[in-house]
């Protein structure tokens, strides 16, 4: 088969084409391709032959009693074998989703981690046939356009969209390992801070988030004076929350831990308040913001009931009473 350059085309060629390529590819074997393929072995070659002129190259070398791929169709061969079992894949799932009755939320990493995974198996006894898909992400998605049914944020009220509901608050507090604390000196007062390891976000500084820093704390807890000579025995930085509250839990360093993420873990003697009394409040808070296209079925309006009604139990758990005159929709 002769082709110049002139003569090749640019459409996209026809998947069934594809299909029998692959098939005939397989076991380099007409017959045996059209009989996985329910089809005659005349109608198989006609594909090929069909597909070949789209491409504009041989994709076989026939011979009498044998079929050879050319370098031209083992490369084609090479990307789509996996693009059709990726397209079949889907295809299953979509068809296994098919009826199913499923509840996609989007929401930030260190919240999937520390306060919804843990409490989901909850929901999920009392709702045994409603699917759950979390897509734990920093960017924050469009209810209008993403493939999701709600979000759970964190901000301030004045950057909630109208109809979002106020989940809980939060307050920062200083807290380490038990174990921990036991090995070293007793931490009285917010000077005594200074003989240990503080445990920081590595980009709070940068970010909208520098509320949240021991600077600011430490700036609230000490006169000026105080405040400029103070340092740590030495820093620990990470990405993310999660990770500082894991390497806390490891005995690492302490962390300034939003409250609500670590309240069970506080409430199981895992982790210890080091300072009671010198908690420091947030401008933060979480919130449930629904899209309005799923705001009608059952299973969304279960899982909506189910996670206020948790979020009620971590206000009453670290003793957060908003003001009612600036919330709406609160359980």
């Amino acid at each position: 088969m002769q082709h110049s350059q002139t003569h090749l085309r640019t459409r996209p060629v026809s998947a069934g084409n594809l299909r029998a390529f692959v098939a005939v590819a397989r076991h380099l074997n007409f017959r045996v391709a059209a009989e996985e393929l329910a089809l005659t072995q005349s109608a198989v070659s006609r594909q090929i032959q069909s597909l070949e002129e789209e491409i504009g190259v041989p994709l076989f070398l026939r011979h009498t009693r044998a079929v050879e791929l050319t370098g031209a169709g083992a490369q084609l061969l090479a990307a789509v074998s996996p693009a059709l079992a990726r397209l079949d894949g889907a295809v299953r799932q979509i068809r296994q989703n098919a009826g199913r009755r499923i509840v996609s939320i989007t929401t930030f990493a260190s919240f999937a981690s520390m306060w919804l995974i843990p409490r989901l198996e909850a929901f999920q006894r009392d709702h045994p046939d409603i699917d759950i898909r979390i897509d734990a992400t920093d960017a924050a998605l469009d209810l209008e356009l993403a493939d999701v049914d709600l979000a759970l944020r964190y901000g301030p009220a004045a950057s909630m969209p109208a109809g979002a509901r106020r989940m809980f608050g939060e307050q920062l507090t200083p807290v380490a390992s038990p174990w921990l604390l036991k090995s070293g000196r007793a931490l009285r007062q917010p000077e005594d801070l200074a003989q240990c390891t503080l445990i920081e976000a590595g980009d709070a500084h940068r970010t909208h988030l520098e509320w949240l820093t021991w600077r600011r704390w430490i700036d609230l807890q000490l006169p000026p004076a105080g405040a400029r000579r103070f340092q740590p025995k030495r820093w620990l930085y990470f990405n993310y929350a999660y990770q500082m509250v894991q390497a806390a839990l490891s005995g690492q360093g302490l962390v300034l831990a939003r409250l609500p993420l670590v309240a069970e873990s506080m409430a199981n003697g895992d982790l210890v308040e080091v300072l009671p009394e010198r908690r420091m409040d947030s401008p933060m808070a979480y919130w449930l913001i629904l899209a309005a296209r799923s705001a009608q079925r059952p299973e969304i309006r279960a899982f909506c009931d189910w996670l206020m009604d948790q979020s009620a139990r971590t206000r009453a758990a670290v003793g957060d009473v908003p003001d009612p005159d600036t919330v709406d929709h609160l359980d």
